[in-house]
């Protein structure tokens, strides 16, 4: 059976030229890597800012599984299939960390006869965009020590700084470090350690920011840490801005590729949805908005997190607004959700299906909450019986929506024609009414307890004494009125990993907040999630290397 990356390396790709032209991008936008793919300049993005908006489509996911669900498969799949209907249709997706690429998920550019391309490239290094933003966090880094180094003019109090380092790698070992050891020529010692750059405020600011302006301002409200008598100190504070959008001028220019099928895709930003906002960056979305008349964009994990922090954190950030939700689940994933092993989904279980669907159902009421019409993308894999696809047709009707069935991994856009004409079909229908769950003017912990409540159905927030004592501080420094980014696992609604299914009742853990002024919005971690994640025992890195032709292989 091919592979994906077999599939990818098959294809003749076109010209990045061609692909851009086919959205009406001219040859003189491109800013040209290699022959398939570009950077779109910063000059000619400004200069779409004033054409109307095509439609938003919002795709996410139940909540993942070993047995796979394929929203990004699914997202270029609805793309590819919109334009063979004739709907002039981008996509918009982020780009892959390094970090999964080499540790369980091995690459994110979709799969089978749904991917963008060249896959390698995207996968791997890509433009550089994540280099720069990761150049960029520990530049700020090495100037806070640097300060404190030559005489600590701002009166920065060692003992709370605030800013980590960061790495585009999973590397536990580096969650907590002590640095400037060795001496006095080495600085003042003391207590640091990464985060992965998916999860930094940089990458935030860099996926949120609309304009270079927003940029540098935001990159200068970082918040470094506190002086003595608890006043906050910024990056601004610090003279670090204007080299970090430096550094960063190059990389905020949005990067266009192309589907299989041939048309252009937007991949540029990368957060993590478990541990950051989860979504593509806010300059590409748009520009995508001005160029076609339908985006497909994708948010990370379960709409639990991906999808709740796109319509709580971006869509009021960059003040743009979905038409239409899809919600990806497989008949594989169901069955784990209602408690079949992964070694036993190749067997038909409808009572298993039928108890995994709760998951499903929770993840469709949740998007209905905030007035999105959803549609559920039903990936199909070979297994998968007639009894369990009706099972979940028939929930789904109960709950005023349609599970379409999907084979986009084998039969590319023709696979994923009726979801492409069912999500015209909520299009056209302007039933929309976008809402989303809290209001700016809601306390920290009140937005905390309303995600809970409604999105997770736990019954109650752990908010331990220090940590309410923090968000209330957040508040009478002026933060009061931004949205909260919960950092939890992605495997369940509660924070317990092992919770499957649709738990209720459960109690969400609060461990830490963390506010990141810059991107505008304060990290609420719950549970044993970490910023900095590790490799799994077998970590993908085993496979992946070179053939006997300098070729990439492994990469899945």
């Amino acid at each position: 059976m091919a592979t994906d990356l077999d599939i990818a390396r098959a294809a003749t790709l076109l010209p990045i030229a061609e692909v851009a032209a086919r959205i009406g991008i001219p040859d003189e936008a491109l800013e040209p890597y290699g022959r398939h793919k570009a950077k779109l300049g910063l000059d000619f993005v400004d200069s779409q800012r004033s054409r109307p908006d095509g439609a938003l489509v919002l795709v996410t996911g139940i909540s993942p599984t070993a047995a796979g669900e394929g929203k990004t498969t699914t997202t270029i799949g609805l793309g590819d299939a919109l334009n063979s209907l004739g709907t002039k249709t981008m996509i918009a997706l982020r780009e892959p960390s390094l970090g999964p690429c080499f540790g369980v998920k091995g690459g994110a550019t979709g799969g089978g006869h749904a991917q963008v391309v060249p896959m390698e490239e995207i996968n791997l290094h890509f433009t550089g965009d994540f280099h720069a933003i990761t150049s960029a966090n520990n530049l700020l880094a090495a100037m806070v020590d640097n300060h404190l180094y030559w005489g600590n003019e701002l009166g920065l109090d060692a003992r709370r700084i605030a800013w980590r380092r960061a790495v585009d790698m999973n590397d536990r070992a580096l969650r907590s470090i002590n640095a400037a050891l060795g001496g006095v020529p080495n600085g003042f010692p003391r207590e640091d350690g990464f985060d992965i750059t998916v999860a930094s405020e940089v990458m935030a600011v860099f996926c949120l920011a609309r304009d270079l302006d927003d940029l540098r301002a935001r990159l200068g409200r970082i918040i470094v840490g506190q002086t003595r008598d608890g006043r906050n100190v910024t990056a601004h504070d610090l003279k670090a801005d204007g080299a970090m959008a430096a550094l960063l001028r190059d990389a905020f220019a949005p990067n266009l590729v192309q589907t299989l099928a041939g048309f252009p895709a937007l991949v540029h930003g990368g957060p993590f949805a478990n541990i950051a906002h989860g979504c593509n960056s806010v300059m590409a979305t748009r520009l995508a908005m001005k160029l076609a008349d339908v985006v497909v964009t994708e948010a990370g994990f379960g709409a639990d997190l991906g999808a709740e922090k796109f319509l709580d954190i971006k869509c009021r950030a960059a003040g743009i607004a979905p038409s239409a939700c899809v919600v990806v689940a497989t008949v594989r994933a169901l069955k784990m959700h209602g408690g079949v092993a992964k070694s036993a989904l190749g067997a038909e279980d409808v009572a298993a299906v039928r108890r995994g669907i709760a998951n499903l159902a929770r993840h469709v009421q949740n998007m209905q909450k905030f007035g999105l019409p959803v549609v559920v993308a039903l990936n199909h894999f070979t297994s998968d019986t007639e009894a369990e696809i009706a099972v979940v047709r028939e929930a789904m009707a109960k709950l005023g929506t349609e599970a379409i069935l999907c084979t986009h991994w084998a039969d590319g856009a023709a696979g994923a024609a009726d979801l492409a004409r069912a999500v015209q079909g909520l299009i056209a229908g302007g039933t929309a009414a976008f809402e989303p769950l809290y209001n700016d003017h809601m306390s920290l912990a009140g937005k905390i307890e309303t995600v809970a409540r409604e999105i997770y159905h736990a019954s109650a927030v752990a908010i331990p004494p220090p940590v309410a004592a923090r968000l209330r501080r957040f508040e009478e420094q002026g933060f009061g009125h931004v949205p909260v980014c919960i950092a939890k696992t992605q495997y369940s609604f509660s924070a317990d990993p092992s919770l499957m299914g649709a738990p209720e009742g459960h109690v969400l853990p609060l461990r830490e907040v963390r506010l990141s002024a810059g991107a505008g919005f304060v990290v609420a971690i719950a549970g044993d999630i970490m910023t900095m994640p590790g490799l799994p025992r077998r970590p993908a890195a085993e496979g992946i290397g070179l053939d006997a032709r300098g070729r990439i292989e492994g990469l899945f």
